[in-house]
Order: structure tokens, then C-alpha cells, then sequence
């Protein structure tokens, strides 16, 4: 039995090529292999572009694991070149901004769970997979509102060095009433260590000498729901 022949994108009808169901379906109505057949533009070696964008996605499971992909894996895939990759990494990298700035206006801090879902939103996407351990702080005015995001330290994939009296220098640089601290595990697990413990205690005692407070230490697991919050479990 004889297998279809090839027939390029170009060659469809023009209802189920992707460019033109974008344009008149709009974006959320295409499919993930589509969108991605739109970045990948042409296809190779009798496959078309939508077959390669189905063989990565099946390949790599999800869009999480494409986006933490390094490069030459993408490249691995047939019909994936380095330029094609680079656009792939950009497109995804592009999407996790638009959350961030959507983040950014978002009301005040108030409870515990809004630290949590404002982290997770900021956060999560980067984080989660990360094999290094990233420590962050979030700094908030008087009304608890986030006006400064700053890297403190990157670290091994078992621990990163904190210095206490940079997080007070940021406090006072942007005259902020408050700060969230900010970490992951890059073993996936989010329950701290004596040292997490440790380390929040010795900031928490530190800020209070500015006038600030530390609102609340969150750690960044592995899994979407996977967040350790000391203020909601009544560590602050």
C-alpha cells in the first residue's frame, strides 16, 4: 500500500494552512503544532512545516520542556536548524515577558496567597526548572506594591550565598517598606532547610533596623503548586 505523497503547506487548502487560519480564526483558535509550524515556516526532507512542529512537541513532551530545552537539542530534531531554534527560544521567551508585565500591574500584596500567585506568575516559568538555586527579592512601597525586582545571588545546584546587608542596601537605594525573598530548589522539593530558616530569621532581624519588613520568604519547587510560603505558615 502506497503512502500519500508529500504535499508542502503551500499546497493545502487555504482554510488549514496556519498562516491563513491565523489570520482569519485569530491565534487562540490554531493549535500548538500550528503556532509553531508558523515559527518554523518551512519543512524539510518531505515533512512539512506542521509535521516538524508535531515531531517537536512529541519529542519534548510539552511547551515546558521545549522552553527548558538547551539549543542543540532543538537543533537535533530534523528540520530544526540553529536559526529556527533561536526564533522558537525567542517566542517563548517573549511570551514569559508578557506575563511579567501583565504581573507588574497587578494590585496590592496583602496576604500570603497574593505573595504566592504574584511569585508563581513572576516567577514559576523560570524558576522551576532551574539546575542552579536563584535567590531574588521583591521590594514594595508603603502601600505593598512592587516598585524594584533585584537578582541577589546565583548559586550550585545545592545552595547560593546570600549577603543580608545587600538586601538592606536595595531597601534604602529605593526607599521600599518592605521586601519578598525569594528562591528555588533545584532539587524540586520546596520545604526549607534549617538554613533557609536560618537565613530568614537573620533578614528579618536585619530589615527591621531600616524600618522595613520582610513580608514573606517564598520557595519555588518544582510543580506549578509547589510553594513554601514562612508567612503562611507562621514563620514571620
Amino acid at each position: 500500500m502506497s503512502s500519500q505523497p508529500y504535499r508542502s503547506i503551500k499546497e493545502w487548502r487555504e482554510e488549514d494552512r496556519p498562516r491563513e487560519k491565523l489570520l482569519t480564526l485569530g491565534a487562540q483558535n490554531l493549535s500548538t503544532s500550528e503556532l509553531l509550524a508558523i515559527l518554523i515556516r518551512t519543512g524539510t526532507g518531505g515533512k512539512s512545516a506542521l509535521s516538524v512542529a508535531q515531531e517537536l512537541l512529541t519529542h519534548f513532551g510539552s511547551l515546558r520542556k521545549l522552553d527548558n530545552a538547551p539549543l542543540k537539542k532543538l537543533c537535533a530534531i530534523s528540520g530544526i536548524g540553529k536559526t529556527k531554534a533561536i526564533e522558537i527560544k525567542a517566542a517563548l521567551e517573549l511570551a514569559r515577558r508578557l506575563v511579567r508585565e501583565e504581573v507588574k500591574t497587578s494590585k496590592r500584596i496583602i496576604t500570603p496567597t497574593d505573595a504566592i500567585n504574584y511569585v508563581r506568575n513572576y516567577y514559576g516559568m523560570m524558576l522551576r526548572d532551574a539546575t542552579q538555586e536563584f535567590f531574588y527579592i521583591i521590594l514594595l512601597d508603603v502601600r505593598n506594591k512592587p516598585i524594584h525586582h533585584y537578582e541577589l545571588s546565583k548559586g550550585s545546584n545545592q545552595a547560593t550565598l546570600v549577603d543580608p546587608k545587600e538586601i538592606v542596601r536595595q531597601i534604602c537605594l529605593f526607599h521600599a517598606s518592605s521586601v519578598i525573598l525569594i528562591h528555588n530548589h533545584p532539587s524540586g522539593e520546596c520545604d526549607p532547610s534549617a538554613e533557609d530558616e536560618s537565613l530568614t530569621n537573620q533578614i528579618h532581624q536585619v530589615t527591621k533596623i531600616v524600618g522595613a519588613r520582610v513580608l514573606d520568604h517564598i520557595i519555588i519547587g518544582k510543580n506549578s503548586d509547589d510553594y513554601y510560603s514562612f508567612a503562611k505558615e507562621g514563620k514571620l
